[in-house]
Formats: C-alpha cells, structure tokens, sequence
C-alpha cells in the first residue's frame, strides 16, 4: 500500500513538472508589415523563444471608440 502511495506521488510530481514547461510563452511584438496573408513582426530580443514552425496566437488592442455630439 505505501508503496502505491509514493509512486502515484512521484506520478503526480512529474506531470506537474511536465505540463509547466508546456506552457505557452507570452511575447509582446510590434507588427512592422502586412502583406495579403504575411504578417511580419518585430519581437525584439525576445524572438529566439520561437521558432519557424511555431503556432501563435495574436491579440490586437481595442480601438477606442470615436465620440461625437
């Protein structure tokens, strides 16, 4: 029995060690160009957490309304 115990345990510490490095970075980047369906960005120094290949997810900010009277 104590020996099930510890290894669900050790289990448990490893998938939890696993699925941190899994998780997705999150990198501020200035988009330069856009071309059709090309989007070059600018990452700065941060641009070697990625790779050619790598999915992205690409959030814009929220434009303010114009107001009139």
């Amino acid at each position: 029995m104590k020996q099930k115990l510890i290894t669900l345990a050790m289990t448990a510490l490893f998938l939890t060690g696993t699925v941190g490095m899994s998780m997705a970075a999150s990198i501020k980047c200035e988009v330069k160009a856009v071309d059709g369906a090309t989007v070059t960005l600018d990452c700065g120094s941060k641009a070697g957490k990625l790779k050619a290949g790598d999915t992205v997810k690409v959030k814009s900010k929220a434009k303010q309304a114009i107001e009139g009277c």
